[in-house]
Parts: structure tokens; C-alpha cells; sequence
């Protein structure tokens, strides 16, 4: 657990690969009990999570929270049910309207507790195309060079 009451139980490592990231912003989940100790025990997929906003409040749909072993039939979830997003309607207006004007989509980029509340990060994103995509690419082997290059220098002067 970080420092500020943080421990991340899922990450959407290929959000940052696919999409360009224009903003973030934390909401918290609307989880049934069985759901929330499973999340407990890192039991979840968010890969292909995507979120939408649907008659003023946001979902989270694909988002997958495996059932948790312990609970009886009766007690258990849907171990993929659209998930409830908890925002301010100003802040769901405001998002609303970036995402009419300027094209972009919602995707989560992780799931955490913070405080023992169950918290995801939601980005506010635009697709890469694939030449973005071999830019980003071509960027990052640049200065893995560079370092290389400034680690070899620093050898040979010794």
C-alpha cells in the first residue's frame, strides 16, 4: 500500500499504448459485497472496460470481477454487470461535453482502494492511429539510446 492510502488491484497497462491521454479523474464504484472482496484479492480484469454516460450517470461496462470463492450461490454477482460510477453531475456535464465537442472516449485506466473505498481512474482519451503509435515508439527508443550512450561515456572516463 503507497503512502497515501493507495493500493492499485488492477491496471489497464495497454490504455496508455492505444490511447492518447487527454485527462484523468477519479470516481468511486458502486460494488455489491461480494464483489468488493474479491477486488480485494486482485480478482479482476479491466482490459477491455470501457465507461459510458447513459441518462446523466456513468457506467462501467466489460469490466470483469471474478466471483468470490467463499460466498454461497445466493450471495454472489454477476461477474460482469455494468458498474456504477459515483461523480458530481457538474463533473458528468463537463465530461458529457468533451466528449461531444471534441471526440474523445472514457476508458478506465485503474482500479484501487484508497481509504478502503473502492476507486477507479478514468481517463479522457483519443485513439492513436498508427503512425502516432510508431512515433511514440520511435521516441521512446531514442532516448533508451541516449541513456545508453550517456551510461557507455561515463564507463570510458573511469
Amino acid at each position: 500500500m503507497g503512502s497515501n492510502g493507495k493500493k492499485v488491484v488492477a491496471t489497464n497497462r495497454q490504455a496508455r499504448r492505444e490511447f492518447e491521454i487527454i485527462d484523468s479523474i477519479e470516481a468511486g464504484l458502486v460494488l455489491q459485497g461480494s464483489e468488493v472482496k474479491s477486488l480485494r484479492n486482485a480478482k479482476s480484469q479491466i482490459a477491455e472496460a470501457y465507461a459510458r454516460i447513459h441518462d446523466g450517470e456513468i457506467w462501467l461496462n466489460s469490466f470483469h470481477i471474478s466471483k468470490y470463492q467463499h460466498s454461497g450461490s445466493a450471495f454472489s454477482h454477476d461477474p460482469d454487470r455494468p458498474k456504477k460510477l459515483l461523480l458530481h453531475k457538474k463533473e458528468i456535464r463537463k465530461i458529457q461535453l468533451q466528449i461531444d465537442q471534441k471526440g474523445l472516449t472514457l476508458i478506465p485506466l485503474a482500479v484501487y482502494f484508497r481509504n478502503g473505498r473502492a476507486k477507479v481512474e478514468l481517463a479522457l482519451a483519443r485513439r492513436k492511429n498508427l503512425v502516432d503509435k510508431r512515433r511514440t515508439i520511435a521516441q521512446r527508443e531514442a532516448e533508451r539510446e541516449a541513456a545508453r550512450a550517456i551510461k557507455q561515456s561515463g564507463r570510458e572516463s573511469s
